[in-house]
C-alpha cells in the first residue's frame, strides 16, 4: 500500500533525535517505521518549522517525512495552527494529485482538517487518530484550554466524516460515540511501545538505599505530579525522581516549592528531561513507576514500564483503564492519600512487586509491540479501502482482535 501519515505539528523526526520528544512524535514515527517493515511506502506529512531542513527526508527503509510549507517557518504553538490549515491542505492535494495514497491516516485534529480538505475530489479514504479530544480537555481544564474555540465541533465533524476512526483505548470510544460517530466505524487500535529499547534487562540508573518512586513525563498540572509530591508525605524512607521537562520551567519550580513546603526536598529530585535513550534505565532503577494524570488520552509512560518489568500505579482514567487494569494497580486521580496506600502496600512487598512486574512484562510484550500495532494498523486500513471498492461508506471497521 502506499501510506500518508498526516501529523501537522508533531514532527516524527524529532522522536528519533529529540530529548524532549511528545508521544505523538514517537507514534508517528514508529508507526511509520513499522508499516514500512511489513513492506508498504509510507510518506509522513508534517508542517516545516525550520528554514534549514531539506523537503523530503528518508527517515526509515521505505519511510519519508515531507515539510510541507505551511505558515512560517519557525516552531509555533500547536494551539495557533489552525489559520494555516488550508495552505497544509492545498500542499498536499497538489502532491496526492501526482503520487495517489491508498490510504491517509491523520493524527491529531488539526492533520484531519487538513487530510479530508485535502482528499475531496481525490477518492483518497481518510482514517483518523485524535489522540486527545477536546471534549476532555475541555472538560479537564476549563478555562486554562487553550484550544482554539472551533476545535470541539471540527473534531465532530472530522469523526463524522472520516471512513474509520482509530480510537487507542475503549473510554475514547465512548467519547466518540457521545460525538456522534457512528459506532461501526470506530476501531480500536493502541499506541505501542518498543520492545527492543524498554525491557527487563539492561542498564540501571543508580540509586541509594531508599525506596524509589519514579514519574515521568511532561511538566504540566494536568499530569497530576502534585498528587505524587502530596503522597509521599505519608510514605517515609522512600525518594521521588521526576522526569520530563526543565528544572527551571514553571512547573518544575511549582512542584520544588511544593515540596519544600512540606518538608520533602531533601526526597524529591527533579532532574529534568531525560533522553529517550536514558529512560529505560531510569525506570529500572524505580521499585514503582507511578503516573496518575487527571485524564490521560492512552498514556504510553505505563507500558513502558511494564515493558521493563516495574510494577506501576496509576490513575483510573482514558487508556490506563486498558493497559493498567487487572495488570498494575489504579487509584482514582487527585486522591493523595489513596495513592500513599497503593504505593506503601507494594513497597512494602518486594515479592508482589516482582509478581507484578513480571506480569506487566508479558502484557507489553504480548499486546502492544511496534510490530502487533503496525499489523492491527493495516486490518483497518484494508478494511477501509475494501469498503471503498465495494463504495459502501457505511461498512462496519472490524476491531482488529487483541
Amino acid at each position: 500500500m502506499r501510506i500518508a501519515l498526516v501529523s501537522e505539528h508533531a514532527n516524527p523526526l524529532a522522536a528519533v533525535g529529540g530529548v524532549d520528544a511528545g508521544g505523538q512524535n514517537v507514534h508517528v514515527a514508529a508507526l511509520a517505521s513499522a508499516l514500512a517493515d511489513r513492506g508498504h511506502e509510507v510518506v509522513v506529512y508534517t508542517r516545516r518549522d525550520d528554514r534549514d531542513v531539506p523537503d523530503v527526508v528518508e527517515m526509515h527503509p521505505g519511510v519519508t517525512v515531507e515539510h510541507v510549507p505551511a505558515g512560517p517557518a519557525v516552531p509555533v504553538s500547536k494551539d495557533l495552527l489552525l489559520p494555516y490549515m488550508p495552505a497544509f491542505a492545498e500542499h498536499l492535494r497538489r502532491r496526492w494529485a501526482r503520487w495517489r495514497p491508498d490510504v491517509a491516516h491523520a493524527h491529531f485534529w488539526m492533520s484531519g482538517v487538513a487530510a479530508l480538505g485535502a482528499a475531496r475530489g481525490l477518492g483518497v479514504p481518510v482514517l483518523q487518530t485524535f489522540h486527545a479530544l477536546g471534549t476532555v480537555k475541555r472538560r479537564w481544564q476549563g478555562s486554562a484550554d487553550t484550544s482554539p474555540r472551533e476545535r470541539i465541533d471540527m473534531e465532530t465533524r472530522i469523526g463524522r466524516r472520516a471512513r474509520a476512526v482509530v480510537a487507542t483505548c475503549g473510554d475514547e470510544v465512548d467519547e466518540l460515540l457521545a460525538m456522534g460517530v457512528p459506532g461501526e466505524r470506530i476501531a480500536v487500535v493502541p499506541c505501542g511501545v518498543d520492545l527492543g529499547h524498554f525491557r527487563p534487562d539492561g542498564p540501571v540508573a543508580p540509586r541509594g538505599e531508599r525506596h524509589r518512586i519514579l514519574s515521568i513525563g511532561r511538566m504540566v498540572p494536568r499530569k497530576g505530579i502534585g498528587t505524587v509530591v502530596e503522597a509521599l508525605r505519608h510514605l517515609p524512607g522512600t525518594e521521588l525522581v521526576i522526569a520530563g521537562g526543565a528544572q527551571d520551567d514553571e512547573e518544575s519550580r511549582r512542584l520544588a516549592a511544593l515540596a519544600a513546603s512540606h518538608g520533602l526536598s531533601d526526597r524529591v529530585s527533579l532532574v529534568g528531561s531525560v533522553g529517550r535513550a536514558g529512560v529505560p534505565a531510569l525506570m529500572r532503577s524505580a521499585d514503582v513507576v507511578v503516573t496518575v494524570p487527571w485524564y490521560e488520552p492512552f498514556g504510553i509512560v505505563p507500558v513502558e514500564a511494564m515493558a521493563c518489568g516495574v510494577p506501576v500505579v496509576a490513575s483510573a482514567v482514558g487508556g490506563h483503564l486498558d493497559t493498567v487494569a487487572g495488570w498494575g494497580t489504579l487509584v482514582p486521580p487527585r486522591r493523595p492519600r489513596a495513592l500513599a496506600r497503593a504505593l506503601r502496600d507494594l513497597l512494602d512487598r518486594p515479592d508482589l512487586r516482582a509478581s507484578i512486574g513480571a506480569a506487566g512484562e508479558r502484557r507489553a510484550r504480548n499486546l502492544y509491540g511496534w510490530p502487533r500495532i503496525a499489523e492491527r494498523t493495516e486490518a483497518v486500513y484494508l478494511d477501509v479501502i475494501a469498503g471503498r471498492r465495494d463504495h459502501d461508506r457505511n461498512r462496519i471497521i472490524v476491531t482488529a482482535g487483541g
